[in-house]
C-alpha cells in the first residue's frame, strides 16, 4: 500500500480492471482502518481524568494497534503481490507433459502462498477484536460509537478474508491441506464474529435511548 497515494488514485486502483488490489487487499485496509479508529479512541481516553485509572492498559492497547495497524498495511500489499504470482503461474507453458507438470506444481505452490496472506488477516483479526473489546469496555464512553465501529470493521475484514481461504483452497489439488487450512481460519473466524457479536450488543444497549 502507497501511502503516498491520494485517496483518489487509490479508489481509482480498486476501481480499475486489474484484478489486484481486490477483495483480499480491501479486507486488509478494513483492519487499518479498524485499528486506526481504536487508535482514536485510544487518544481520546489517554490524558482524561475521569479514566486515570485505566491510563496504562489503555496505553498498552494504543501501543498494539499501532503494530497490528502496520502489519495490516503490509498484508495489504503482500495480498496482491501473492495473487499475481498466481496469474504469472497459470501463465506458463503448457504444450508438453513436462510443462504441464511444472505449470501445476507452479500453481498449487503460488495458490497456497496466496492462501497464507488472508490466513494471516484472520490471524491479526482475531488478535485485534481482543483490544477492541476491551476498549469499549473501560476505553472513552463519549466514543463508544466510534469503537462499535472498529469493531464491525474488523469483523468485515476477517469475513472478507475468510471469502478469499474459501476461494484460494477450492482450486488446490491436495484436499486433505485445502481443508485444514479452511477449518482452522473458520474456527478463528467463528471467535471473531463472536466477541465481536457480543461486544456490539451491549455497545447498542449503552446507546440506547
Amino acid at each position: 500500500m502507497d501511502l503516498n497515494k491520494s485517496l483518489q488514485n487509490f479508489i481509482e486502483e480498486i476501481s480499475s480492471p486489474s484484478p489486484t488490489p481486490g477483495g483480499g487487499s480491501v479486507s486488509a485496509f478494513c483492519g487499518v482502518l479498524g485499528c486506526s479508529l481504536g487508535l482514536m479512541v485510544c487518544n481520546l481516553t489517554i490524558g482524561k481524568k475521569k479514566y486515570e485509572s485505566v491510563q496504562d492498559e489503555v496505553l498498552q492497547i494504543k501501543n498494539r494497534l499501532e503494530k497490528f495497524k502496520e502489519r495490516f498495511i503490509e498484508l495489504y500489499d503482500i495480498d496482491s503481490k501473492a495473487f499475481d504470482k498466481v496469474m504469472e503461474a497459470y501463465k506458463l507453458p503448457k504444450e508438453t507433459e513436462e510443462e504441464k507438470s511444472k505449470r501445476t506444481l507452479a500453481i498449487e505452490n503460488a495458490t497456497i502462498e496466496a492462501t497464507e496472506s488472508p490466513i494471516n488477516v484472520i490471524q491479526t483479526s482475531h488478535e485485534v477484536i481482543n483490544d477492541l473489546v476491551r476498549l469499549g469496555e473501560i476505553g472513552n464512553q463519549n466514543s463508544i460509537s466510534d469503537t462499535g465501529v472498529a469493531i464491525h470493521l474488523i469483523k468485515t475484514c476477517a469475513e472478507g478474508a475468510m471469502l478469499n481461504v474459501m476461494i484460494n483452497t477450492k482450486s488446490l489439488n491436495d484436499r486433505d491441506r485445502a481443508m485444514n487450512l479452511v477449518l482452522d481460519a473458520a474456527q478463528k473466524l467463528f471467535e471473531i464474529e463472536k466477541m465481536a457479536d457480543e461486544a456490539l450488543k451491549s455497545i447498542k444497549l449503552k446507546l440506547e435511548l
